[in-house]
């Protein structure tokens, strides 16, 4: 137990490293840039203040929004998805599969949960022991279930999920301006120091390799943004990208997107004041989802084919103090 336990605590120490990568090239630049720089390269005094003030500006969204994608604790599902302590012992008792998913399936019918494994199975966490509503993985790394998990990014030491997804997209923009901001004001003196119309000084260094890396990362960045842009306007997360959620009649990637702005609306909010600022304003709770039909009912065909999107809502989850009072009532009988 012991050796086990101190290898956990050591790959834990370790899954900080890449974040602590990132900001120590970030605390580099900023002295580069305001140091080597602004203090003792750039002769005016009113370009110095410029590019001080507009420097400063990007780099305080970025580091904001990097660190709320850090630091925002990945939602989990809720205790209306935990199995009641009837069903949880019929299911540990139970060996049988198909027994199982049958027990399974009692208790989905009261959870807004419309999604599949590729078997058709009701999407149950074992180590968790939870029904995983839609959209909803298991990180083995964060050893939790994560709701609209898209991915585990070791440059934040995180989750990327419903709780921090917003966060993560503005850390990439911000960073990307960042870089440009870095890129657009240095490469005068990049310039400068490269034919040889500035002395060679301590701060030749700085500047050259400040121009390299920070357009280096602009490109790295930019890739991931633009992908990230897509996946916001498909209303997709990186899994569902590479592995379609199924539905009752099969996978179907575009199961969850609405159109584009609302697509975008889901992931930043219906306000557009406060699409830029890293705050959450995601819409929903990260359990249930509007959601297109993959069927659609005869009955439900005529506005579709008028061109008219027919959409299903998922219903929204139950309130806990209600589920928890029924499972009580339940369990006294």
């Amino acid at each position: 137990m012991a050796p086990s336990h101190a290898l956990k605590c050591c790959t834990r120490a370790l899954n900080w490293v890449p974040v602590l990568f990132i900001n120590l090239v970030v605390g580099w630049s900023y002295y580069a840039y305001v140091v080597e720089l602004c203090v003792y390269t750039i002769p005016n005094n009113a370009e110095r203040i410029s590019y001080l003030v507009i420097f400063h500006i990007f780099l305080a969204m970025f580091i904001w929004s990097y660190w709320k994608t850090i630091w925002s604790r990945p939602a989990s599902p809720s205790k209306a998805f935990g199995l009641p302590r009837a069903e949880k012992e019929l299911y540990e008792r139970e060996e049988r599969a198909e027994m199982q998913q049958e027990i399974l399936k009692k208790v989905a019918r009261n959870l807004p949960v419309y999604t599949r494994t590729a078997g058709g199975a009701i999407r149950y966490c074992d180590h968790c022991q939870v029904v995983k509503p839609d959209r909803c993985h298991h990180c083995s790394t964060c050893e939790m279930c994560v709701l609209k998990m898209d991915h585990h990014c070791p440059w934040v030491n995180n989750c990327v999920g419903f709780s921090n997804y917003k966060y993560f997209v503005l850390f990439l923009a911000y960073a990307s301006l960042y870089c440009v901001v870095i890129c657009a004001t240095v490469m005068q003196y990049f310039i400068k120091f490269w034919t040889k119309q500035l002395p060679d000084t301590h701060a030749k260094f700085h500047i050259l390799f400040l121009f390299f890396v920070a357009a280096l990362f602009f490109i790295s960045i930019l890739s991931l943004l633009s992908y990230h842009l897509w996946l916001v306007g498909k209303n997709r997360t990186t899994i569902e990208a590479f592995r379609g959620p199924v539905f009752a009649n099969g996978p179907d990637k575009n199961g969850f997107s609405l159109g584009f702005s609302r697509n975008a609306a889901e992931v930043f909010g219906d306000q557009g004041k406060y699409w830029m600022i890293p705050v959450f304003s995601s819409l929903g709770d990260g359990h249930s989802f509007v959601t297109r039909l993959v069927h659609i009912d005869p009955e439900q065909a005529n506005p579709v084919l008028m061109g008219r999107p027919t959409l299903v809502y998922s219903v929204t989850i139950y309130n806990a103090q209600q589920t928890t009072a029924k499972r009580k009532a339940t369990e006294a009988r």
